[in-house]
């Protein structure tokens, strides 16, 4: 999987999941304000990635991801480590 692919899988999930605009995706927008996330959301979110990528996450992870491309990074980071 490229790094395109992971980006737009990650965008369809986000919109299908967390019902945000597609539009307010943007790589430098706010990740938790954008998706207005709380606690839960983030265990949701944590899911998705999970399901979708096929590793583990640990919630110290996402102390460092504050925009849609911190989390992208992640996510492709860990994918291409598998």
């Amino acid at each position: 999987m490229n790094k395109e692919e992971i980006i737009t899988k990650i965008n369809g999930f986000l919109v299908d999941e967390f019902e945000v605009e597609e539009e307010l995706i943007e790589p430098q927008a706010d990740l938790k304000e954008t998706l207005d996330l709380d606690s839960l959301d983030y265990v949701d979110l944590v899911v998705e990635i999970e399901s979708n990528f096929g590793f583990k996450v640990s919630p110290e992870d996402f102390t460092e991801i504050k925009t849609f491309q911190d989390f992208y990074d992640y996510v492709i980071q860990k994918v291409e480590a598998q």
